[in-house]
């Protein structure tokens, strides 16, 4: 969806603008390694399946270490071990997350500034068109 949005985007800009700059494209180039990292990561974690993956993992943990299952039990109740590798993953997809919407604010305000740049560019045509109409008006009026 973001992609078709980009897409259409950037048709629009270049329809309105011929020599607009793409915000997109220029925030594209400055990603590195860690950027690129955390907008799939968000991407991925931003969908139902994640929230299933999860259910059925603590389903399966607890089922394990409650013995409902033949395993063996390796964590037993209160979950110490479940608990520290939830907390450390709340922290480092928190952290994705953080650099993800950062880099979302980038992008969004470069799209403005380029919104910016097309409003006065389209002012000023329109300021010449309405001079060229006033003086085709004055002259049909002589």
């Amino acid at each position: 969806m973001f992609l078709l949005k980009t897409f259409l985007y950037q048709i629009h800009v270049s329809l309105v603008m011929p020599g607009a700059r793409d915000a997109v494209a220029e925030i594209e180039k400055q990603k590195t390694f860690l950027d690129k990292t955390a907008d799939f990561l968000v991407d991925k974690i931003g969908r139902p399946g994640f929230v299933f993956l999860h259910m059925a993992w603590f389903a399966l943990w607890i089922s394990i270490n409650v013995n409902l299952l033949p395993f063996g039990v390796f964590d037993p109740f209160p979950f110490g071990l479940l608990t520290m590798i939830v907390s450390l993953e709340a922290i480092f997809l928190a952290i994705f997350i953080l650099i993800s919407q950062n880099r979302a604010a980038q992008v969004s305000d470069l799209r403005s500034e380029l919104d910016y740049e097309i409003d006065v560019q389209a002012e000023k045509r329109s300021a010449e068109i309405l001079k060229l109409l006033r003086t085709l008006v004055h002259k049909k009026r002589r």
